[in-house]
């Protein structure tokens, strides 16, 4: 299964801005074509690129004052295995952050979820939050955290994969951040999951149930949102005039038939 991603953003820097972007395929998805542009004028700049310890790809540069158009688009083949996690990401990934504050929610999760382990628990708070919280864009804040979100029962795609992240590390499971492209999302845009680590491997967790799992392209890995915003900037201000995000399976000339994500099943995100 091929995967399609493009991203748009037009940005007006009021001074000269320390810039990083997160906004390519991982460093280790099967990326057969990709371009990534940052142009101003006929000015075009070259990025450092950094790679993080989980293999997101951030893309640095010192922008000057004025329009900056950024461009990418990929094509990314099936998914690979996933890489080994040591020993110190899996206690990273315990402990709580700054919107998944685990250690806020322990009581709740401790009541709520007791007796369960490994996929029945992932499922049981996967049902909660789903249940729980209703998706509303344009209502939660950048600064919402998974504490805010369990007290209004609203949010986006972030606060759904806070809360889980929050829940399940209060219950002793590992749990993480992931910001990936997700074909089939509407209202189209960045898309942010939760995954949860039991017997060695990783798998995802989508409690807005938006998109198919299995289709998923990552994009960074963190902690939580802090660790995986698409752009952040210091040193000047500047505007976001447009964003546009697109991602789309690619058609094939017989495809294969398969069921819907029945967003239960344990599925990996390499």
């Amino acid at each position: 299964m091929q995967r399609i991603v493009t991203a748009e953003l037009d940005l007006e820097l009021a001074a000269s801005i320390d810039l990083i972007f997160q906004i390519t395929a991982a460093q280790y998805t099967p990326v057969v074509t990709e371009n990534l542009t940052f142009s101003q004028g006929e000015r075009v700049y070259t990025p450092i690129e950094i790679i993080d310890q989980t293999g997101s790809r951030l893309h640095r540069f010192r922008g000057e004052p004025g329009a900056l158009a950024v461009r990418y688009d990929a094509v990314v083949d099936a998914q690979p295995t996933s890489r080994p996690t040591s020993d110190l990401e899996a206690v990273t990934y315990l402990r709580p952050s700054r919107y998944a504050q685990s250690d806020e929610v322990f009581s709740q999760a401790r009541r709520q979820f007791r007796g369960l382990a490994g996929a029945e628990l992932v499922a049981a708070v996967t049902d909660f939050v789903a249940g729980a919280v209703a998706y509303t864009p344009g209502l939660s804040l950048g600064t919402d955290s998974a504490v805010t979100t369990l007290m209004t029962g609203q949010g986006v795609c972030r606060d759904f994969a806070h809360l889980v992240i929050a829940l399940l590390r209060a219950m002793d499971v590992p749990a993480r951040y992931t910001a990936c492209y997700a074909p089939g999302l509407e209202p189209m845009d960045f898309h942010a999951v939760a995954e949860a680590y039991l017997d060695g491997t990783w798998y995802v967790i989508d409690a807005t149930r938006l998109a198919d799992r299995r289709s998923l392209v990552r994009i960074a890995t963190g902690r939580d949102a802090a660790d995986c915003a698409f752009l952040s900037y210091h040193g000047g201000n500047l505007t976001l005039d447009r964003m546009r995000v697109d991602a789309w399976v690619a058609p094939t000339e017989a495809p294969a038939p398969t069921a819907p994500d029945d967003f239960t099943s344990l599925v990996q995100l390499a």
